[in-house]
């Protein structure tokens, strides 16, 4: 097992708190007893459920489970209230802890669910897929959708430790895998050039799923982005730069309906709208453009997005989150490992690039 530690520190005191890498974490107890204080509820889903719930519920102690269903469409309203009334007729106190145990679904629900019951609680994320292991797990960002935009409804609310079980990607469908990979590939992209390179030489044996790889991959990803969480945890300035590929993906996950599009298929192709947008500006070399586009087939998904016409798109993009004084505001590359936030985008450049994406 290796851990790294996101530092949060304000006038409160500190709020860090450890993720744990490694095969064989999810059935051990002391990851998962410092946090225990009352009882324990773990919130999972269908699919996940068979696989690991006993070994999670043994291990943590928990005396209520929550099972909703699988997929982006449980990502609501609907499904937060039934996570509210099990815990409720579970008695969960504010003392109580919640374990997330699933992928980004599973996450941001029980996240968002344990930042707003009673007033809060503390809760525990337990990855099982790639994408959450090295994104949605890490930073605090919780939330459901909104028929109007993905993510609209959330709150900030920081997990107390994060256990990412590399073991637990053995049973990720194929589909799934990939899809998490994509944010592997945008962390490189957005914050690491040396990581693209890393990238660019063992993306096969990520997808043959080595476990010296997928180690790595997690832990580098994860240390990239507790860096950037640790220097701006609101999403004020650096963090921002995390969404490469995402306002575009948004807009895709939206557009289609969601869960039409995995969300790593839908930032697979927003990274090409955007790095093609960063050439357009005169920021990216076509050859540059050119490794993005091949890194992003060689995983395995998606290089051109879904047949949404560029005015749809830019309706959509308008609602993203990091829109400020009525502009959208774009993650565009400056370079290999250099993103930046820009809002000085002129909106025939960005019809040009989705246009040019699908190319």
């Amino acid at each position: 097992m290796e851990s790294l530690s996101v530092d949060l520190v304000d006038k409160a005191g500190s709020r860090s708190y450890p993720i744990h890498i490694g095969a064989g974490l999810i059935g051990r107890g002391e990851l998962y007893r410092p946090y225990a204080r009352g009882a324990v509820a773990i919130v999972t889903n269908s699919v996940v459920a068979p696989l690991y719930l006993e070994a999670v519920k043994k291990a943590s102690g928990a005396t209520a489970q929550i099972v909703v269903a699988d997929g982006e469409q449980a990502k609501g309203w609907q499904t937060l209230n039934q996570v509210f009334d099990e815990l409720l007729q579970a008695r969960i106190g504010r003392d109580g802890l919640l374990v997330a145990l699933g992928g980004g679904v599973v996450g941001d629900l029980a996240g968002f669910a344990a930042a707003i019951y009673q007033r809060g609680i503390d809760f525990v994320q337990v990855p099982t897929t790639l994408l959450a292991q090295v994104d949605s797990s890490v930073g605090g960002k919780t939330a459901i959708n909104h028929a109007l935009g993905k993510n609209m409804i959330g709150a900030f609310h920081q997990p107390r430790a994060v256990i990412a079980d590399v073991a637990t990607l053995d049973t990720l469908p194929e589909r799934e895998l990939r899809a998490g990979v994509a944010e592997v590939i945008k962390h490189g992209f957005a914050l690491d050039a040396s990581f693209v390179a890393w990238l660019e030489g063992n993306i096969e044996l990520l997808l043959k799923r080595d476990a010296a790889a997928l180690a790595h991959a997690v832990k580098r990803s994860c240390e990239l982005k507790a860096r950037v969480v640790a220097a701006d945890e609101r999403e004020a300035g650096e963090r921002a730069l995390l969404n490469f590929g995402h306002t575009f993906g948004h807009a895709i996950e939206t557009g289609t309906g969601y869960g039409a599009w995995l969300h790593g298929e839908a930032v697979a192709a927003g990274m090409v709208m955007a790095a093609e947008l960063s050439q357009l500006m005169g920021h990216l070399k076509k050859t540059e453009v050119a490794r993005l586009r091949e890194l992003v087939r060689r995983a395995g998904l998606p290089v051109k997005g879904p047949a949404l016409a560029p005015e749809r798109m830019l309706e959509l993009m308008a609602l993203d989150k990091k829109a400020a004084k009525g502009k959208t505001r774009f993650v565009l590359l400056e370079s290999i490992g250099r993103a930046a936030l820009r809002a000085d985008v002129d909106e025939a450049l960005v019809r040009k690039a989705i246009v040019a994406a699908a190319q």
